[in-house]
Parts: C-alpha cells; structure tokens; sequence
C-alpha cells in the first residue's frame, strides 16, 4: 500500500488578506450592525416617549457621582443587553450634544465589563443549573466591577486634567 500523501498549499499574504476582510465584513453585518441598531432604537424610542428626560431626572444624583449626567442612564440600559447597543447609545447621545468624549470614556467601563449581562446571565447562569443560592452574587459581579470601572477611570481621567 502507498501512503497518501496530502499536502495543504500555503495562501499567499494576498489570500488571508481577502480571507480577514470577508471575516470582518460579516462580523460587521452579522453582530455589530444589529448592536448599532438597537441602540439607536433604544434611545430614539425613549427620546420619543420622554423617558430620557424622566431618567434623567430620576438618575442625576447617581450618576453625577461618576461624573456623568443622568441622562447617561440610557448607555447602561442599552448595555444590559449588548456591548455594542452600549457602546452605539454612547455615540449616538454623545453626536447629539449630551454627553462629552470624556464622559463616553467613563461609559465605556459599564459597555465592556456588564455588557450583555442578560444575554450572558441567561446562556450561562440558567443553562449552567448553577446553584441558585449563588445566582444574585453571579448577578453581581460584573455590576460591582462596572461601578469600581467607572470611579477607575474617572480618576484616571482626572489624573490626566480631563476632568
């Protein structure tokens, strides 16, 4: 018997080039369009209603804590559900004039360490049967980290005079 001998071509740089741009495109269509829209929708559907402003109101004391104004409450809300609808409101308040490049840095903390916290609750802390005397504290967490994120990187900032 003859061994079979395979043997896989090397891609040019010219291939895995064309191959890491057809990846990012449907990264793009696939999981960042549907964030941005969502998030868009998010704050133009309680901009309609006047939620912003009532949220605004409701949440200017906490939020001023951190340096942000109340309104900035929508960014965290739309985190719960996806990084990227956090990280889109974020933009989409701070094109329309109400929040400031700084305060959207300070933002960034609860989009990365809380984002998709509902998504992620669910797959993993339900799916996973964990014990549910230990689901509040798995609920927690990333909550806490994101308050502890926020007064990091508004000291941070301050340190730099941004703030």
């Amino acid at each position: 018997m003859e061994a079979q001998v395979t043997t896989k071509q090397k891609k040019s740089i010219v291939e895995l080039f064309m191959d890491g741009c057809k990846d990012g495109f449907y990264i793009g269509v696939e999981k960042i369009l549907p964030a941005l829209l969502m998030g868009a929708f998010i704050v133009q559907f309680l901009k309609l209603t006047g939620l912003v402003d009532l949220l605004g109101n409701l949440c200017g004391p906490v939020m001023g804590i951190f340096g942000l104004p109340g309104e900035s409450i929508v960014v965290i809300l739309s985190a719960f559900f996806s990084k990227g609808a956090g990280a889109a409101t974020a933009f989409s308040l701070y094109s329309e004039g109400m929040l400031t490049a700084v305060q959207c840095t300070i933002l960034i903390m609860p989009c990365m360490l809380m984002g998709t916290l509902v998504g992620h609750y669910a797959r993993i802390v339900l799916v996973a049967n964990t014990n549910p005397k230990h689901r509040l504290i798995l609920l927690l967490i990333p909550i806490i980290d994101s308050i502890l994120g926020m007064f990091i990187m508004k000291l941070i900032l301050s340190f730099m005079g941004l703030l």
